[in-house]
């Protein structure tokens, strides 16, 4: 982040609310505070993995929080207060900050409510649900998790497209990772911008923080999983931070609350789908984590969902994995945590709105998706504050979203066969299938 030193007196103001809000969110680390610990896993398998997990309102009590919540919401009421009072009320830098205020005490009140009913509620309020739909009349976002993983059950017994052997170590996709990243972030060795490096205490295979990517030492990887690293966590997640962090300004761009997360996971997947390194494996993994979410809103326990991923072939150990997904922070009776629905969700979001904007010929706006933590109903203001100098445009830019001839004439064919009956297309063809 730059000096304040050479910013005149408006920016100045909001240069200040804008790390005063970025200082206040520090501490909120909701995956951390949601997570059940290996004590539950162990347990469970000890059972026979025929009782629910025992997970309730007093096994969070006994994990506090690492910061006082009513201390942590008076703050952003504060920092809400002097937006206003500095900015005034239509300001349109002040109304994403003001927005991004009220979703931060939106997640404490979710984190102050682990193990109750009302966390469920409230993780939709802020995530959304598996039965929203995107208009009326719309499929569901549960309804086109069914017809995802219907396409995928007709490909699934294609023997050519079963899953590379995974052949490379934690520390063999380190080092490959590590010379992808260099390529396309600059620099190497020890002035690697984006550092990758093995850790043993995360969950999942990897993980991105601000400019590093850590992967799980115990994991196993091939090729097409270090392509889709490359370009989820490192061009995506990594790339909008570090755009986030060079942001002389709007600081608070760095920092991602709930609604921005959709953006993110969508704009992931999305890339994984136009730089060809997403995979009818990994598809799956993202349909059927909706699945169980629906499943879950639907009334099934944790023991039913379980039963689900390994329906699915999962082992067991994966199986426990993504159910314990569905209900961290709740309790293994109660509402799903719909975070991980993020993904299909915002790769449906963000492909409409890339597809809106060539159709209106407003390309420039497209590039603005990567400036930071974004969130779509802010990308007309983001494009006004990038004119008036207060957001500067993306450093890093995956090369998908910087040819933008080649993305607009994507879309363009993609708008045009949008109009075209696929069922009476599939009738016509059925004589040539």
């Amino acid at each position: 982040m730059g000096s304040q030193e050479s910013l005149d007196e408006y920016q100045s103001v909001i240069r200040t609310l804008s790390d005063r809000l970025v200082e206040a969110q520090t501490p909120i680390r909701v995956l951390d505070a949601v997570k059940w610990d290996d004590r539950v896993r162990q347990a469970f398998f000890a059972a026979g993995a025929k009782k629910l997990p025992e997970v309730d309102r007093a096994y969070y009590e006994q994990r506090p929080l690492s910061f006082d919540a009513a201390a942590k919401k008076q703050e952003f009421q504060n920092i809400e207060r002097d937006i206003t009072r500095q900015l005034g009320q239509f300001n349109p830098v002040g109304q994403i900050m003001r927005r991004m205020c009220k979703e931060y005490r939106m997640v404490i009140r979710m984190l102050e409510a682990r193990g109750s009913a009302d966390f469920g509620l409230i993780s939709q309020e802020l995530y959304g649900a598996a039965s929203d739909a995107f208009h009326a009349g719309d499929p569901t976002l549960a309804d086109l998790g069914l017809m995802l993983s219907d396409f995928l059950n007709n490909i699934a017994t294609r023997g050519d497209l079963a899953d590379e052997p995974k052949t490379l170590s934690a520390s063999e996709a380190v080092a490959l990772l590590q010379t992808r990243l260099d390529g396309v972030f600059g620099r190497g060795g020890e002035q690697s911008i984006v550092r990758v490096f093995e850790s043993d205490g995360i969950v999942a295979d990897a993980a991105a923080g601000a400019d590093y990517i850590k992967i799980r030492s115990d994991a196993r990887f091939n090729e097409r999983d270090v392509r889709a690293l490359e370009v989820h966590e490192g061009l995506v997640h990594v790339g909008t931070t570090l755009n986030g962090l060079s942001q002389p300004i709007c600081t608070f761009l760095a920092k991602g609350p709930p609604s921005s997360t959709v953006t993110q996971e969508g704009l992931a997947i999305l890339m994984e789908v136009i730089a060809f390194a997403s995979y009818p494996t990994r598809l799956r993994k993202l349909t059927n984590r909706t699945r169980a979410i629906h499943m879950a809103e639907e009334g099934a326990d944790f023991l039913e969902i379980y039963r689900f991923f390994l329906a699915q072939d999962y082992a067991e150990d994966e199986a426990y994995g993504n159910a314990s997904r569905v209900f961290r922070g709740s309790t293994p009776d109660g509402l799903p945590f719909t975070k991980d629905l993020s993904y299909l969700k915002g790769f449906i979001m963000i492909y409409n709105y890339i597809q809106l904007a060539v159709r209106k010929g407003k390309l420039e706006q497209i590039p603005l998706l990567f400036c930071g933590k974004t969130t779509l109903e802010d990308m007309r203001t983001l494009r006004q504050l990038v004119d008036e100098g207060l957001v500067a445009p993306p450093r890093y830019l995956p090369a998908q979203f910087r040819d933008l001839n080649a993305l607009s004439a994507w879309m363009c064919f993609s708008n045009f066969l949008n109009h075209l009956s696929l069922d009476r297309i599939e009738a016509d063809y059925a004589n040539i299938l």
